[in-house]
């Protein structure tokens, strides 16, 4: 199975959420600022790697985890998604996608915006990261339920 978070820009959000997933953040409790800023691909991806899937590893039930931006067009995405699955002969059971947007905040927001829309990187990515670590419990949450879905 694949499992793919999705969310506008497909840096915050989703980084933190595919990162919860695989285990290398944790899930029961927040992690300091530095800890967000250090992990790889958060606040980082540029204007190239829209629409690209970005894989990050296989969880524990061996389900790859990927990671997308998709700007403001989660249906395309979707759909697109599971008509490459129906063109290859495959179910779409076989993919899960996650939207994160819910769980970004209005700091998130100012701070990625900030920082990727706007390149000031010194000012608007500590903004995201304190946001993150504020939406982290919501972060967590929808991990959760996703494993909850895939497990065997």
């Amino acid at each position: 199975m694949y499992i793919i978070y999705h969310d506008v820009g497909g840096t915050h959000s989703t980084v933190v959420a595919a990162n919860i997933h695989l285990r290398r953040l944790p899930m029961d409790h927040i992690p300091t600022q530095s800890e967000i800023i250090s992990i790889p691909l958060f606040d980082q991806l540029e204007k190239k790697d829209i629409g690209r899937l970005i894989y990050h590893g296989n969880d524990e039930y061996n389900h790859a985890v990927y990671t997308l931006s998709r700007k403001n067009a989660s249906h395309l995405i979707v759909n697109t998604l599971e008509t490459v699955l129906s063109m290859i002969n495959k179910d779409k059971k076989e993919i899960l996608c996650v939207d994160t947007s819910p769980t970004v905040n209005f700091l998130m927001r100012i701070g990625g915006g900030s920082s990727r829309r706007l390149g000031l990187i010194s000012f608007g990515r500590p903004i995201v990261a304190y946001g993150t670590i504020k939406a982290y419990p919501k972060i967590m949450d929808l991990v959760k339920k996703t494993k909850l879905k895939i497990a065997p």
